[in-house]
Protein backbone atom coordinates (compact mmCIF):
# COMPACT_ATOMS: atom_id res chain seq x y z
CA UNK A 1 0.00 0.00 0.00
CA UNK A 2 1.43 3.14 -0.72
CA UNK A 3 1.39 6.13 2.17
CA UNK A 4 -0.48 9.33 0.24
CA UNK A 5 -3.88 7.26 -0.59
CA UNK A 6 -5.58 4.02 1.56
CA UNK A 7 -8.95 2.36 0.71
CA UNK A 8 -11.39 1.42 4.16
CA UNK A 9 -14.92 0.50 4.05
CA UNK A 10 -17.76 3.12 3.15
CA UNK A 11 -19.10 2.35 6.29
CA UNK A 12 -20.61 -0.63 8.69
CA UNK A 13 -23.02 -3.44 7.73
CA UNK A 14 -23.73 -7.05 8.15
CA UNK A 15 -24.21 -9.06 5.02
CA UNK A 16 -25.10 -13.17 5.69
CA UNK A 17 -24.39 -15.73 3.35
CA UNK A 18 -25.74 -19.66 3.51
CA UNK A 19 -23.20 -22.67 2.65
CA UNK A 20 -24.86 -26.38 3.23
CA UNK A 21 -27.07 -24.91 6.08
CA UNK A 22 -24.18 -23.05 8.12
CA UNK A 23 -25.01 -19.29 7.82
CA UNK A 24 -22.23 -16.95 7.91
CA UNK A 25 -23.04 -13.41 8.86
CA UNK A 26 -19.93 -10.82 7.97
CA UNK A 27 -20.03 -7.79 10.02
CA UNK A 28 -17.69 -5.02 8.51
CA UNK A 29 -16.57 -1.55 10.30
CA UNK A 30 -14.37 1.36 10.06
CA UNK A 31 -12.03 0.82 12.60
CA UNK A 32 -8.45 3.56 13.29
CA UNK A 33 -7.26 1.58 15.91
CA UNK A 34 -6.87 -1.94 17.46
CA UNK A 35 -9.14 -0.82 20.80
CA UNK A 36 -11.69 -0.11 18.40
CA UNK A 37 -11.37 -3.01 16.09
CA UNK A 38 -11.71 -5.31 19.08
CA UNK A 39 -14.49 -3.25 20.69
CA UNK A 40 -16.40 -4.07 17.04
CA UNK A 41 -15.69 -7.83 17.47
CA UNK A 42 -16.58 -7.77 21.01
CA UNK A 43 -19.82 -6.31 19.83
CA UNK A 44 -20.64 -8.99 17.54
CA UNK A 45 -20.43 -11.40 19.96
CA UNK A 46 -23.43 -9.60 22.55
CA UNK A 47 -25.26 -8.83 19.18
CA UNK A 48 -25.32 -13.01 18.31
CA UNK A 49 -24.47 -14.74 21.41
CA UNK A 50 -25.66 -17.98 20.72
CA UNK A 51 -23.44 -18.50 17.44
CA UNK A 52 -20.69 -20.94 18.01
CA UNK A 53 -17.86 -18.63 16.48
CA UNK A 54 -17.02 -15.14 16.06
CA UNK A 55 -14.15 -15.07 13.79
CA UNK A 56 -12.05 -11.98 13.20
CA UNK A 57 -9.72 -10.04 10.91
CA UNK A 58 -8.34 -6.26 10.66
CA UNK A 59 -5.92 -4.52 8.96
CA UNK A 60 -4.65 -0.76 10.83
CA UNK A 61 -2.93 2.07 9.55
CA UNK A 62 -2.66 4.18 6.49
CA UNK A 63 0.16 1.20 5.20
CA UNK A 64 -1.41 -1.38 6.24
CA UNK A 65 1.37 -2.21 9.16
CA UNK A 66 -0.70 -3.70 11.85
CA UNK A 67 -2.68 -7.36 10.65
CA UNK A 68 -4.50 -9.45 12.99
CA UNK A 69 -6.63 -12.52 12.84
CA UNK A 70 -8.40 -15.34 14.69
CA UNK A 71 -9.94 -18.12 14.31
CA UNK A 72 -12.37 -18.22 17.56
CA UNK A 73 -12.31 -22.55 17.66
CA UNK A 74 -12.50 -22.85 13.98
CA UNK A 75 -9.90 -25.25 12.79
CA UNK A 76 -6.35 -23.57 12.82
CA UNK A 77 -6.14 -20.93 9.55
CA UNK A 78 -9.70 -21.67 8.34
CA UNK A 79 -11.20 -18.93 8.95
CA UNK A 80 -9.25 -15.49 9.98
CA UNK A 81 -6.32 -15.87 7.48
CA UNK A 82 -8.32 -16.39 4.68
CA UNK A 83 -10.52 -13.31 6.09
CA UNK A 84 -7.53 -11.27 6.05
CA UNK A 85 -6.54 -12.03 2.79
CA UNK A 86 -10.06 -10.73 1.26
CA UNK A 87 -8.90 -7.50 3.12
CA UNK A 88 -5.49 -7.19 2.02
CA UNK A 89 -6.44 -8.53 -1.58
CA UNK A 90 -9.26 -5.59 -1.87
CA UNK A 91 -6.12 -2.83 0.21
CA UNK A 92 -8.54 -2.37 2.65
CA UNK A 93 -7.30 -0.88 6.00
CA UNK A 94 -8.78 1.08 9.18
CA UNK A 95 -11.04 -1.86 8.48
CA UNK A 96 -12.67 -4.74 10.88
CA UNK A 97 -14.39 -7.63 9.89
CA UNK A 98 -16.14 -9.97 11.77
CA UNK A 99 -18.02 -13.21 10.77
CA UNK A 100 -20.36 -15.07 12.70
CA UNK A 101 -21.12 -18.67 11.99
CA UNK A 102 -24.29 -20.73 13.37
CA UNK A 103 -23.32 -24.41 12.07
CA UNK A 104 -25.66 -25.86 10.02
CA UNK A 105 -24.60 -29.58 11.07
CA UNK A 106 -22.73 -30.53 8.14
CA UNK A 107 -19.65 -30.79 7.85
CA UNK A 108 -17.52 -28.32 5.54
CA UNK A 109 -14.34 -29.43 5.91
CA UNK A 110 -10.69 -27.35 5.92
CA UNK A 111 -10.72 -26.43 2.40
CA UNK A 112 -15.13 -25.76 2.41
CA UNK A 113 -13.93 -23.34 5.53
CA UNK A 114 -11.51 -21.22 3.82
CA UNK A 115 -13.70 -20.71 0.70
CA UNK A 116 -17.12 -19.37 3.02
CA UNK A 117 -14.90 -17.40 5.19
CA UNK A 118 -13.53 -15.25 2.35
CA UNK A 119 -16.22 -15.36 0.42
CA UNK A 120 -18.50 -13.97 3.38
CA UNK A 121 -16.11 -10.84 3.64
CA UNK A 122 -15.92 -10.58 -0.14
CA UNK A 123 -19.09 -10.31 -0.70
CA UNK A 124 -19.83 -8.18 2.50
CA UNK A 125 -17.36 -5.87 1.08
CA UNK A 126 -19.06 -5.38 -2.05
CA UNK A 127 -22.66 -4.96 -0.30
CA UNK A 128 -20.93 -1.99 2.23
CA UNK A 129 -18.41 -0.62 -0.64
CA UNK A 130 -14.67 1.08 -0.46
CA UNK A 131 -14.00 4.76 0.24
CA UNK A 132 -10.48 6.27 -0.41
CA UNK A 133 -8.48 8.92 1.60
CA UNK A 134 -5.87 10.46 0.26
CA UNK A 135 -3.11 12.32 1.91
CA UNK A 136 -3.19 16.05 1.15
CA UNK A 137 -1.80 19.82 2.05
CA UNK A 138 -4.23 22.21 2.66
CA UNK A 139 -4.95 25.77 1.53
CA UNK A 140 -7.31 28.34 2.79
CA UNK A 141 -7.99 30.62 -0.13
CA UNK A 142 -9.20 33.99 0.76
CA UNK A 143 -11.18 36.42 -1.90
CA UNK A 144 -13.07 39.59 -2.32
CA UNK A 145 -16.99 38.73 -2.78
CA UNK A 146 -16.43 40.16 -5.93
CA UNK A 147 -14.43 37.22 -7.43
CA UNK A 148 -15.80 34.75 -5.22
CA UNK A 149 -18.80 32.92 -7.20
CA UNK A 150 -16.77 32.51 -10.15
CA UNK A 151 -13.71 31.04 -8.72
CA UNK A 152 -16.12 28.76 -6.60
CA UNK A 153 -17.45 27.46 -10.11
CA UNK A 154 -13.63 27.41 -11.15
CA UNK A 155 -12.80 25.31 -8.24
CA UNK A 156 -15.11 23.06 -8.87
CA UNK A 157 -14.17 22.51 -12.54
CA UNK A 158 -10.61 22.14 -11.57
CA UNK A 159 -8.33 19.38 -10.74
CA UNK A 160 -8.11 20.49 -7.30
CA UNK A 161 -10.37 19.27 -4.18
CA UNK A 162 -12.53 21.94 -2.88
CA UNK A 163 -13.34 21.50 0.78
CA UNK A 164 -15.29 23.85 2.84
CA UNK A 165 -16.22 26.88 2.62
CA UNK A 166 -16.94 30.15 4.66
CA UNK A 167 -17.71 33.61 4.07
CA UNK A 168 -17.93 36.24 6.46
CA UNK A 169 -15.76 39.75 5.24
CA UNK A 170 -14.30 38.26 2.60
CA UNK A 171 -14.73 34.18 0.99
CA UNK A 172 -12.63 31.57 2.15
CA UNK A 173 -12.04 28.01 0.33
CA UNK A 174 -10.31 25.34 1.33
CA UNK A 175 -8.69 23.67 -1.03
CA UNK A 176 -6.71 20.34 -1.23
CA UNK A 177 -3.30 19.43 -3.11
CA UNK A 178 -1.36 16.61 -3.52
CA UNK A 179 1.84 16.22 -3.65
CA UNK A 180 3.07 18.09 -7.09
CA UNK A 181 0.22 20.57 -7.52
CA UNK A 182 1.51 23.36 -5.12
CA UNK A 183 2.94 25.70 -8.06
CA UNK A 184 0.71 24.41 -10.52
CA UNK A 185 -2.17 25.99 -8.22
CA UNK A 186 -0.42 28.85 -7.43
CA UNK A 187 -0.45 29.81 -11.30
CA UNK A 188 -3.92 28.56 -12.01
CA UNK A 189 -5.13 30.60 -8.69
CA UNK A 190 -3.19 33.84 -9.65
CA UNK A 191 -4.39 33.87 -13.32
CA UNK A 192 -8.07 32.87 -12.30
CA UNK A 193 -8.25 36.00 -9.72
CA UNK A 194 -5.79 38.32 -11.05
CA UNK A 195 -3.12 38.02 -8.20
CA UNK A 196 -5.70 39.30 -5.48
CA UNK A 197 -5.90 35.65 -3.78
CA UNK A 198 -4.62 35.13 -0.28
CA UNK A 199 -3.38 31.80 0.64
CA UNK A 200 -2.77 30.24 4.17
CA UNK A 201 -1.09 27.02 4.94
CA UNK A 202 -3.62 24.74 6.88
CA UNK A 203 -1.11 21.64 7.22
CA UNK A 204 -1.86 17.89 6.04
CA UNK A 205 -5.49 15.77 6.37
CA UNK A 206 -6.43 12.35 5.51
CA UNK A 207 -9.53 13.36 3.02
CA UNK A 208 -11.87 11.42 1.33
Amino acid sequence: MTTDRYLTVAGSGVHEIEIRRSRFLCALAPAGTAEAAREVIAGRRRAEPGARHHCHAFVLGPDGRTQRSGDDGEPAGTAGTPMLEVLKRRELTDTVAVVTRYFGGVLLGAGGLIRAYGQAVAEAVREVGVTEYRRLHLLEVTVGYDRAGRLENDLRASPYRLGGTRFDEAAHFEVGLAAGQFEAFRSWLADQTGGEALTSDRGERWVS
